[in-house]
Parts: C-alpha cells; structure tokens; sequence
C-alpha cells in the first residue's frame, strides 16, 4: 500500500476547525451551517495539487459526488422523508405514543418511555424527531414522581437511539449500508442481534432504578389503523422487498389512511411528500459534496495515507474491525453528527474491509453501533440538546444516566471479540 500524502487531508482539517472552532466560540456546535463548512473545505480540496488543472479537479469531485452508491442514497433519503413526513402528519406518532402509554403499567413508565421510544425512532427513522414527541411526556413523569429530569431524558435518549441505530430508513443506516455495500436486512439482523441484550439490560436498569414511582399520563383517544403503516414497512423490509419498493408503499398506505380519515386532501398529501423530501435536502447535499471531496483526497494520496496510517499496526480481521470502530467513533466525536461521521469514515472502512475481508453487513454494523454509541453520549449533540430544551435542564446532567449508548458500544467490542457474525460460507 502506498503512504500517501498527508498534506491531501487538509480539506479534513480545514472542515473540523470550522466545525469544532465556531462551536467551541459559539457555544452551539450547530451554528455554522455544515454544509458551508463542507463546501469551504470541498473548495480546498479543489485549490490543492497544482500539478493538476482544475477542470481535471472538478471532474474528479463530480466523479465521485456522482458515485451510484451515492446517487442511490440520496433518492432513499428523499423517500424515506417523505414517508417519515406523510406517516407523522396523519396522526401515525401521536397514534403510537397514545396506544402505547394506554398499555404500560404505571409503575414502569419509564421503562415503556424507553421502549415507546424505540419503537418510534425503529418507524420513524429520526432519534430527534422521537425526543422532540416523547419529551413532553417525559418531564411530565417527572414533574409527577421523584425520578430526576435528567435521568427520564436519558431514557427517551436511549430508546431513540435504538431506531437509530437500526431503522430501514434512518439516515445513519442508509449511509452504513450504501457506503458498505450491504443489503438493509442483512444489516439489520448482524446489528439488531448485537444490540439487543444492550436494550434488555437498560431496560432491567431503568425497572430497578423506578421501583416503588408510579404516575398517571393522560393520554388522548388512538387509532390503531394509523400504526399499521409503521409495521408493514418494517415488516416489509425484514422480508427482503426492495428498499425502494418498501418506502414507496409506505407512502401509499400512510396517504391512504389520510385520505380516507380526511386528515389528508390530495393536495395536501403531495404538499406533505414535498415537505417531507425537503427536510432531507440537507443531508442529501451533504452526501454529494461529502463524496466529491473524499474523492479528491483520494486522488491527491490522502486516503492511502490514512489507510497505511490506521492499518499500519493491524494483524487481523479482529484488528481491523477495532479501526473502523475506533475510526468513526472519533469522526462522530469531532463532528456531533453520527451521519457525517458515516459518511466520511465510510469510504476509509470499506477500504480496510476490503482488505481484511469483513463482510459489508459487519463492517455496516461497526460504523451504524460506534457513531450512535458516541453520539448518544455528546451533550453536544442533537439529541441531548433537543431533549435538555425542552425539560430545561443542562445537557451534562443526562450524562450520567445513558445506560443505553454506553452499553450498545460495550455489546459492540464484544461481538468484535467473538468473532460474530460467522462468516458465512462461500
């Protein structure tokens, strides 16, 4: 393998000081729009290497912005928007929660606040979206027991990570599969079994931790029918049906429900799919200019460079699947979003995968568990920012209680040490 150059990783460089210096100086780590802080460094990328013209540049960055993988990604994005957008807006969220609040016991509401919330975030794809609806919720229970604030936001945290982490159409998977190139189901099977005993572990931690608090939660009427939308897509998917085929249907149903109980208009229905796809612009145009400018690091030696620096100590398989955790997990560290953090170490570990033979659903697992390990524990974080707003606590203070991300990243070393999943056989 060749050493590269590592002067081709100053784009990187240039992104992380934008990134982490206006936060640091701001306080907020979401003020400088990141897609600026992309195309600045995606710029130095392109004003790099004088011994190449810039047409050959910008062919090279669109060479690579236009990569099929990507491409794809960014229509799944588009659809998985809109669907998580026509599903919320006839009522599938507030359907859930309702349903689910009616049947948990009011001795364990903080336990179903954290399973409610997995299974939302597992439907809706968005860890945020989850916090933003259950959190109301939560500081309710807590303004109705002795149980901290910060420990109840810890919870829907928790289980909003879960859907994360494992939602067919949470960015954070479409990203560690499309840059893996690993099949949707067969990634969320290596990763659902990896995570699982995490989940069922915090779920017994949270039970003990409440005994003896009860609270009652008023809830309004819900409407089963608004849910199946939420449940066929996931069943749909497990079965194997076309990612594309599974989003488009669950955009026909969610619109079908809402026609027929007139939450909807046609008019109303295609606005919504425009919203919906609207809100993953950002993401989408990340993704293209993300991959335009690895590129181009690419071809002026910055990724060889990395590669022969992150390998240069690995022995093994086991080794190597260590690099790719410890790889993205520094990247979610740098930049408080497990979806860039993705989206950058994605090309590096499909490299070291390639070269050590993981398979893509494992190496997919890696990235997706240790970018939501670490982005579950940042108070800087989306999520903990949105869930501090609304109980109006610090972030720091819910640290302490996210049982769940700490515990996704221990299954996850472990899974690496036993060696699972087996390779399948050829």
């Amino acid at each position: 393998m060749r050493k590269g150059n590592p002067w081709a990783l100053i784009p990187f460089v240039v992104f992380l000081i934008l990134f982490i210096g206006s936060g640091v100086i701001t306080g907020d780590f979401y003020a400088f729009p990141v897609i600026v802080a992309i195309a600045i460094s995606g710029a130095v990328a392109l004003a790099m290497n004088r011994k190449e013209t810039f047409a050959r540049k910008v062919d090279i960055f669109c060479h690579g912005a236009g990569n099929v993988n990507v491409m794809l990604m960014v229509v799944i994005f588009l659809l998985a928007g809109a669907f998580s957008a026509v599903a919320k807006g006839m009522g599938a969220v507030d359907s859930t929660v309702n349903f689910a609040l009616s049947v948990v016991p009011p001795n364990l509401l903080v336990v179903g606040l954290f399973i409610i919330a997995c299974f939302i975030s597992l439907s809706m794809g968005t860890s945020v979206g989850t916090i933003v609806a259950l959190a109301p919720v939560g500081v309710g229970i807590s303004e109705q027991t002795e149980l901290s604030m910060a420990f109840v936001m810890a919870a829907i945290i928790g289980g909003s990570m879960f859907g994360d982490n494992l939602s067919f159409i949470s960015d954070t998977t479409i990203t560690a599969t499309r840059s893996q190139g690993a099949q949707m189901k067969d990634k969320f099977k290596v990763n659902f079994w990896i995570v699982l005993p995490a989940a069922i572990v915090t779920c017994i931690l949270l039970g003990t931790m409440t005994i003896g608090e009860t609270a009652q939660v008023e809830y309004v009427n819900y409407n089963w029918i608004k849910i199946i939308p939420y449940i066929l897509v996931i069943i749909f998917a497990l079965v194997g049906i076309n990612v594309f085929l599974v989003l488009a249907l669950g955009i026909v149903l969610s619109g079908a429900v809402g026609l027929a109980d007139g939450s909807y208009h046609v008019m109303s229905f295609l606005q919504k799919i425009g919203e919906g796809m609207a809100g993953m612009y950002e993401i989408a145009f990340l993704a293209i200019l993300i991959a335009g400018m690895v590129e181009v690091i690419k071809f002026n030696g910055g990724v060889d460079f990395l590669l022969h620096l992150v390998t240069g100590r690995i022995r093994s398989s086991k080794g190597a699947e260590f690099s790719i955790a410890g790889l993205v997990g520094l990247t979610n560290l740098s930049t408080a979003n497990n979806t860039i953090a993705i989206l950058i170490a994605g090309p590096l570990a499909k490299n070291i995968a390639n070269q050590y033979e993981i398979e893509p659903r494992k190496s997919a697992s890696i990235l997706d568990i240790f970018a939501c390990t670490v982005q579950g524990l940042l108070p800087y974080g989306a999520q903990f920012l949105a869930a501090a707003s609304v109980a109006e606590i610090s972030p720091v203070s819910i640290m302490q209680y996210a049982f769940y991300p700490l515990l996704i990243g221990i299954c996850g070393i472990i899974a690496i040490l036993i060696r699972y999943p087996k390779k399948r056989k050829t």
